[in-house]
């Protein structure tokens, strides 16, 4: 018998000579689906697969990235396309899309979630946000569509990933494969959604005063060069002190946190450094006259953060079984657990869930909102469970 609401999955890898229809055709289980969303790594021709997953959706809408790896039901992977559907009853769905959006990052988050404008009236609504982590703060594209919604619908979502090349990623829309964008769906249902948010990064060290910001570059901490005084902090050679590479290395396993009255602090991945004026550029703003410390952490703290994260989404869903997930979780996470690690992160999901169908990827930057004005994440697994 056809269930009256339904989750599909499908997930192909370049051993197809279409992967776009392959992962399609697995994840269109029913013929009645509202939503597509589209997982994708760069090493495919993105266009073609779109256009194949779009051929055999006759019409129905699509979004979705580019990534820095790939999460399915079955686990983990690189290289392959991710296709999640959701159909059936007690669903409508409404998508947009706004393109050059780093000229104005607030009217574009402004401008996508006007989508959930178009969706009927069903007790539960969320936004669903896919965006280019590489075109500025991304707080202010919630900051944009937390002004169009309020405070009664959650945001949730994630930064597109290019394989850490950190040049250039992509949104997907409809048949489109677009560039410094943000591609949403707004999604009414007749069942709760549930959204759990945690990283599992604890504080090293005494903090540090952010004495001079602008937007997402701190230009000095404690009255110093911010680059030096975080190099500083962790030892690093004088040698090494000059080198991109060696930045990168270090800021995906030390991240900044910044105090909040949450059950964690909110994180900032830094994404580069100005060597000639010896600032930090993080992917979301850091407020001058903060506090931030420099945070760590290791294979059992993620990991213990995927179950809290799980556990706190499907509360959400007031006791009912968990129709399907989607998984947004930083590269940086994936970094500290390593191979065998991300395996044992989607069997855990898998247990906690009790074999929900699970779709994601690996991003640059979490987009959860559920309460005030802040809902970017760094380095943070985000989970959305819908019933």
């Amino acid at each position: 018998m056809r269930p009256s609401r339904w989750f599909g999955i499908g997930q192909a890898d370049r051993s197809q000579s279409q992967p776009g229809f392959a992962a399609a055709d697995r994840a269109l289980a029913h013929a009645d689906a509202k939503l597509l969303i589209v997982f994708c790594s760069e090493a495919h021709d993105l266009t073609a697969v779109v256009r194949q997953i779009s051929a055999r959706a006759n019409g129905v809408p699509l979004i979705g990235c580019s990534t820095c790896g790939e999460i399915a039901t079955d686990g983990p992977a690189e290289s392959s396309v991710v296709v999640a559907a959701v159909g059936g009853n007690g669903f409508s769905v409404a998508t947009a899309a706004a393109e050059g959006a780093s000229t104005d990052l607030r009217a574009a988050g402004a401008k996508a979630a006007g989508c959930l404008a178009l969706v009927e009236d069903r007790p539960h609504r969320v936004l669903l946000l896919l965006t280019d982590g590489l075109a500025g703060d991304q707080q202010e594209v919630v900051r944009g569509a937390y002004g169009q919604l309020g405070a009664g619908v959650p945001l949730v979502g994630g930064c597109a990933g290019d394989d850490l090349r950190m040049t250039r990623t992509s949104q997907l829309f409809g048949d489109r494969v677009l560039t410094n964008a943000v591609v949403a769906a707004g999604i009414a249902s007749d069942a709760p959604f549930g959204i759990g948010v945690r990283h599992g990064w604890r504080k090293v060290g005494e903090p540090m005063l952010v004495t001079r910001s602008s937007g997402n570059v701190v230009h000095t901490l404690d009255g110093e060069p911010a680059l030096d005084v975080y190099l500083q902090r962790l030892e690093v050679s004088e040698a090494a002190r000059s080198s991109g590479e060696e930045l990168a290395r270090i800021a995906l396993i030390h991240p900044l946190g910044l105090s909040r009255l949450t059950a964690e602090e909110h994180v900032r991945f830094i994404g580069g450094g100005n060597f000639v004026e010896r600032s930090l550029r993080c992917i979301a703003s850091v407020p001058q006259g903060g506090l931030v410390w420099i945070m760590e952490g290791d294979s059992e703290s993620v990991l213990d953060a995927t179950d809290a994260a799980c556990r706190d989404s499907l509360r959400g869903l007031d006791g009912r079984p968990a129709l399907g997930m989607l998984a947004f979780d930083c590269i940086a996470r994936r970094g500290v657990l390593g191979d065998q690690g991300i395996k044992d992160e989607i069997d855990r999901v898998a247990v906690i869930s009790q074999g929900a169908p699970l779709a994601g990827f690996y991003t640059y930057g979490e987009i959860a909102r559920t309460h005030g004005m802040n809902g970017f994440h760094n380095q943070t697994l985000v989970v959305l469970s819908m019933a």
